[in-house]
């Protein structure tokens, strides 16, 4: 080697060994990794030796030490404004944050048309002890049908503005801060008059809400903060994914979403190392068992994202993780001010395996929080503190005071842990204060039962075919086919069809239940003896849905976005051939049942538009550009094209306008906690830019499914309909 190699090399080093002395446990994404003699070692992968006083202590030195760099590196301990304005003091004891569905049915009363905060939240309550924070979820997997974004979806909530000021209200009522979500990939709907940053303040200020969930984001930036206080309205910002370390200083809340990063060893939440102040939900959505969610949580002091309504897939809480929600949001609450103390101590020595704690002192008190990850019961000595004149110690979580046994000026505080289960110990000196006994009194009562004695089974939601209406005038149609209609024979016929939902898999509960299913699944094939039935040859066009109108002297009863691209009560010139839209549902029938006829059973229509040869398209097995609109991929609505503009387009039996123009209203469906429409068909308005946006679904065998709110909401610039006639 010459010189200048051996030169060359020993520079190269250099940087190298820089970077390693900074940490020995550097941070793998939002983890902290444990010392690695927490981890039992089989004997092929080296001698397994238990961690010492001496590990811990270097290992606890070496993750303070970087969390000192990096506060200095990133700033963090030149700014914390944000942490300490009162505004949004809340966060840091926002430990139970559910994202909800404005379409649950706990939430908003159709029928009564008015918003049902206090059941919702009665509901949480009962079940799993209720919650701290709200993320109102209105836009995805909706947005997309027409050109309203993020925004709009909020205003065509019910009520409008005002409604929604009164539903934030509702939540503030009961002591529960609100969130709203933002979607910077919404860039193919109508854009905004103003500056994202700008539009979205202003209506958080406006509705009253507390803070901002970025939906898909790694950090949300500062100028949104900056928009927020510049009209005096702060805001808590909260990316769903991993922030850079610098962002912490103005997002002060963040999603946790480990993934497959839980491992037995709990993990150090990262952010929360750097800034105890800073609040992590951790969202593990479709987790079935609720555990390491859940002891993470408890183990680093932070919060849960009690998801259960996932774009309409009801992942429910099973009746086990419930209470231990319960029993561990009552402690955190108790305990907030510990566990912002920045003394924390992850990973406190403990006596049994697999038994983690985290130790969180505050001025002359300590609280332990403790988790049993083993799938055993653990009852023994678990701990030792030093042995102080008048200290006592109490076994937070059940609520008793612990007799100690003093060995070698150290107090051994034995207590039973549960299988998975968890624990919490405050040690004080003197008289135990009002919020300790208050709390001892509530956990013994709470901890009568092991957490083994709730059910732990996880089912889906079932799902129910919503009955059609039954149609007034003829009980059967005349002899010969209306006009305007087609018949259709019927008889036996391979039903085959998939839903479209971008997320969840082929798991239990995605898309719907047939009545011959046991439960809802995406991928359906069942054969089908269907009656004969009559079926419009086109869509309902503006003229006809007018007629009625004037007829029936209909008004809906919400008139929110009723045929909203009508003026002074009717159609614009040269729109009279083109299918009606911005109508719901509950439109729909109640033109069907004016002209004697119903909505269509999905399984109809998809006869009708694929024959009995199992074709792709109306047409046949290939796409044909003719046959159908051309989509149309600018971001405000063009309208559609006529009913008639596409004749190549033709079902087997005729039946026109099927594909690619608009959507059509066809079966509805529901459970406890979610209704939605099935849409056929299709539209020609495709948003660009992202592929959150509600999917097409031109095939014969695939479905959108729409989730139903209330009308004004459920009304679409794409959804039109046609009507059917049963024959007798």
């Amino acid at each position: 080697m010459t010189p200048h190699s051996r030169h060359i090399l020993i520079g190269c080093a250099v940087p190298l060994i820089a970077f390693a002395q900074d940490t020995k446990y550097g941070p793998k994404g939002q983890l902290i990794p444990a010392p690695a003699c927490l981890t039992l070692k089989p004997a092929w992968e080296g001698e397994y030796a238990p961690c010492t006083t001496a590990t811990h202590e270097a290992w606890l030195k070496d993750i303070q030490h970087w969390r000192f760099e990096r506060t200095i590196r990133t700033g963090l301990s030149l700014d914390d404004s944000r942490y300490s304005a009162a505004a949004l003091q809340w966060t840091q004891s926002s430990f139970i944050q559910p994202q909800m569905m404005v379409h649950d049915r706990y939430f908003y009363d159709p029928a009564a048309r008015k918003y049902t905060v206090d059941r919702y939240l009665d509901d949480l309550t009962r079940r799993y002890g209720g919650i701290d924070a709200v993320l109102v979820w209105a836009t995805y997997p909706n947005m997309g049908m027409d050109d309203r974004n993020q925004l709009d979806m909020v205003a065509s909530l019910p009520g409008g503005l005002a409604g929604v000021r009164q539903m934030v209200a509702d939540f503030h009522r009961r002591g529960v801060r609100v969130l709203f979500p933002m979607m910077m990939w919404d860039q193919g709907t109508r854009e905004p008059e103003k500056d994202w940053p700008e539009e979205l303040a202003a209506l958080m200020k406006e509705v009253g809400a507390d803070g901002i969930n970025g939906d898909t984001q790694d950090g949300v930036p500062r100028v949104f903060s900056a928009a927020a206080e510049k009209i005096g309205h702060p805001l808590a910002f909260e990316p769903e994914g991993s922030p850079s370390d610098e962002a912490l200083a103005w997002n002060v809340l963040t999603w946790g979403q480990y993934g497959g990063q839980f491992t037995f060893v709990p993990g150090v939440d990262r952010f929360r190392w750097l800034e105890t102040r800073h609040m992590v939900n951790i969202s593990d959505r479709w987790a079935r068992a609720k555990t390491d969610d859940l002891q993470y949580a408890f183990f680093n002091g932070e919060g849960w994202e009690s998801w259960e309504n996932i774009w309409g897939i009801w992942n429910g809480i099973t009746a086990r993780d419930g209470e231990a929600t319960r029993r561990v949001a009552t402690i955190e609450r108790a305990i907030a001010p510990f566990l912002i103390s920045k003394h924390w101590e992850p990973f406190y020595p403990m006596h049994a395996y697999g038994v983690y704690a985290s130790r969180w002192p505050l001025g002359n008190d300590t609280v332990w929080t403790i988790v049993n990850r083993n799938e055993y019961n653990v009852d023994t000595r678990q701990m030792s503190v030093p042995a102080e004149d008048g200290a006592r110690c109490f076994d937070l979580y059940h609520g008793v005071e612990l007799r100690p046994a003093v060995e070698n000026g150290r107090a051994i505080l034995s207590f039973a842990l549960e299988a998975h289960g968890y624990g919490a110990v405050w040690c004080t000196h003197g008289e135990p204060s009002p919020r300790l006994t208050g709390l001892m009194r509530t956990m013994k009562f709470m901890t009568s039962a092991p957490l083994a004695s709730f059910p732990a089974e996880w089912k889906p939601l079932p799902q129910r075919l919503v009955d059609m209406d039954p149609a007034n005038g003829p009980s059967a149609a005349p002899e010969g086919a209306p006009e305007g209609m087609v018949r259709i024979a019927g008889g036996a016929y391979l039903f085959k069809v998939q839903g479209i939902e971008i997320e969840g898999s082929d798991d239990a509960g995605v898309d719907v239940q047939y009545p011959w299913e046991d439960m809802p699944r995406r991928f359906h094939e069942h054969r089908l003896d269907i009656k004969p039935f009559l079926i419009d040859k086109y869509p309902v066009t503006n003229a006809q849905f007018k007629k009625f109108i004037e007829a029936a002297n209909y008004r809906p009863p919400d008139g929110l976005n009723f045929l909203r691209d009508w003026k002074n009560g009717t159609f614009p010139a040269g729109w009279a051939n083109k299918p009606v839209t911005w109508v719901s549902q509950e439109d729909a029938r109640a033109y069907a049942r004016w002209a004697g006829k119903r909505l269509p059973h999905e399984w109809e229509w998809q006869l009708a538009a694929q024959g009995s040869d199992g074709r792709a398209y109306p047409w046949g097995n290939d796409w044909n550009p003719g046959a159908a609109p051309v989509p149309y991929t600018g971001r405000r609505l063009r309208g559609p094209d006529d009913v008639d503009a596409h004749p190549r387009g033709a079902s087997p039996f005729g039946v026109m306008d099927m594909v690619g123009n608009v959507w059509q209203w066809t079966d509805e469906f529901e459970d406890e906690h979610t209704r939605a429409a099935i849409l056929r068909g299709g539209n020609y308005y495709q948003p660009q830019g992202s592929i959150w946006y509600f999917p097409e679904a031109y095939r014969n065998d695939q479905h959108g499914k729409l989730l139903l709110m209330a009308q004004g909401y459920d009304r679409s610039g794409t959804v039109g309909f046609r009507c059917v006639m049963d024959i007798q």
